[in-house]
């Protein structure tokens, strides 16, 4: 089984890396990036699916309910916790 907890605490880790700060200091990323990312293809299998878990417990936020490449990739997708 997937331990969504280790899953959503490295999707932390690379909307860190590939992400910016905003003036509020809060760090967000593009959909579009995230999934084009190599590390990020290699290390989830399921992005979506992290995404939205991550979501649920208030770790991320973004506009819609599922995100699909190409139609959403310029959603940004803002990280709620440090």
């Amino acid at each position: 089984t997937m331990n969504v907890e280790h899953e959503i605490s490295l999707l932390v880790e690379e909307i860190r890396r590939l992400g910016t700060k905003n003036a509020d200091g809060q760090v967000s990323v593009k959909f579009g990036v995230l999934f084009a990312d190599e590390k990020c293809a290699n290390l989830f299998e399921a992005l979506v699916g992290t995404l939205k878990a991550a979501k649920r417990r208030k770790i991320v936020n973004y506009q819609g309910e599922l995100l699909l490449q190409g139609v959403h990739d310029n959603v940004d997708i803002m990280l709620l916790q440090d």
